[in-house]
């Protein structure tokens, strides 16, 4: 049996996290947890980023939405590198478009260039791995070109003003998407997003205000 944490998604409810050990603002200060910590999904909290039970009051419902952006994953072939990328999943965090702006093309189609920085695998990659939704990948056609594999980070959420951050490889009862990274991926604190549990962005659409943790989690 694994020692990670666990995350339970409640129908029409919080998440339940068991045996986190590591919960920080985007301050990167510590936050309290438990070894249930109830974590809002609803946006209404105000007890922020803790579950205050809000959500049987104000309608949060579960589901994903029929309108969301349809899971598939494009593959973007260059002379040295093949970016793989599943819309599907993506948080819009713009880390990809902010960070190579050529090879990741805002408001263009098609949306990545993959010849555009070829002379640049190692930076594509770390850009590509700097995806906290896990909706990119990056396959390098040269092993030997490939830049080192990361350091396995230890298991965390960091509640960022958007979405949970999740990184460390930590299980989750949802299915992720194909494509999707075991390792890191967001998750919808606002209520709005039409993929959840998993972020889609819509925490800019609605105006999602993150409030500061205040008190012990529930």
């Amino acid at each position: 049996m694994s020692d990670l944490p666990r995350i339970e998604c409640i129908p029409n409810g919080p998440l339940k996290v068991q045996g986190l050990t590591t919960l920080r603002n985007a301050r990167g200060e510590a936050l309290p947890v438990e070894p249930s910590t109830f974590l809002c999904r609803c946006g209404g909290s105000a007890r922020k980023p803790y579950c205050d039970g809000t959500h049987r009051r104000n309608g949060f419902a579960s589901a994903k939405s029929p309108e969301r952006t349809p899971e598939r994953v494009d593959h973007y072939r260059g002379r040295q590198v093949t970016i793989h990328d599943n819309r599907g999943l993506c948080a819009h965090a713009g880390r990809c478009t902010d960070g190579l702006p050529a090879t990741f093309r805002h408001g263009q189609e098609p949306f990545i260039d993959a010849d555009a920085d070829a002379d640049a695998v190692a930076r594509i990659c770390e850009v590509v791995a700097s995806c906290p939704s896990g909706a990119l990948s990056v396959t390098v056609h040269d092993a030997a070109s490939a830049p080192p594999a990361a350091p396995p980070r230890p298991p965390g959420i960091v509640v960022t003003p958007g979405p949970y951050a999740v990184v460390g490889g930590i299980a989750i009862d949802q299915p992720q998407g194909a494509g999707a990274s075991a390792e890191h991926y967001t998750l919808c604190r606002c209520g709005a997003s039409k993929n959840k549990p998993f972020c889609d962005g819509s925490h800019w659409a609605v105006g999602f205000k993150d409030e500061p943790a205040a008190g012990t989690p529930a």
